[in-house]
């Protein structure tokens, strides 16, 4: 077997419409983009929500309300089943042991537990918000759930 002989596997590519040649090819002159204007031009792009110069819909429309958006706190949601194939009974479920057990992302903001799952291994569980029926699923485990 040589270099040569080796190939791509073959992969059905549809050609491009060779736009602008001749009058015969049914997409000359104008190559499909009509006569004169803006979009006729190259490079001629308009942004989403331009109306031509009229003034646009989200300047007219008044603005209200607020958005925090911005100073939100996302947080890295664990259900407590998880815990069930993730830990052992006895052990101390905190940040630092959910984000070495890959139940969330290193990169995430602070835990929140949530009570999704079963869970029947009595655990110590530490993080910064948890909700009122991981709270008592871990409490019925014989577990504590405590702020971090």
């Amino acid at each position: 077997m040589n270099l040569a002989d080796v190939r791509a596997a073959y992969i059905p590519k549809k050609k491009p419409k060779r736009l602008g040649r001749g009058l015969g090819s049914g997409t000359g002159k104008t190559a499909g983009r009509g006569h004169k204007g803006q979009k006729a031009r190259a490079g001629g792009k308009i942004r989403p929500g331009f109306e031509g110069g009229q003034m646009p819909l989200f300047r007219r429309l008044p603005k209200r309300g607020f958005n925090n958006a911005r100073f939100r706190t996302t947080y890295a949601i664990v259900n407590v089943g998880q815990f069930e194939a993730a830990f052992r009974d006895g052990d101390t479920v905190d940040d630092a042991a959910i984000r070495a057990a890959r139940l969330v992302h290193a990169a995430t903001g602070p835990i929140k537990v949530l009570g999704g799952g079963d869970l029947t291994r009595k655990l110590v569980v530490k993080a910064e918000r948890f909700s009122e029926s991981a709270k008592r699923k871990i409490e019925a485990a014989g577990g504590t759930a405590a702020p971090a």
